[in-house]
């Protein structure tokens, strides 16, 4: 897996973290170290993420709904 810096912050932000956060409040805190993301990249990264095992995520919500993640290991 390639770790680059929009992927190292947002395991860092998800890892950090006790409870799930939805994709809008990751992208908040991802902006503030990474410039040129927008929220498809981001969502593509999460949903990588989440295949490779690394996060949790769920989708939540009506219509085009809300996802949330959380860390891989914090419901045990």
């Amino acid at each position: 897996m390639r770790i680059d810096k929009l992927t190292e912050v947002t395991l860092k932000i998800i890892n950090e973290t006790d409870e799930p956060v939805e994709t809008k409040e990751i992208e908040e805190m991802v902006k503030k170290s990474v410039e040129d993301v927008t929220r498809a990249k981001l969502f593509y990264r999460l949903n990588n993420l989440r295949g490779e095992g690394l996060i949790k995520g769920k989708f939540i919500g009506p219509g085009k709904g809300v996802w949330i993640w959380w860390r891989k290991d914090a419901f045990k």
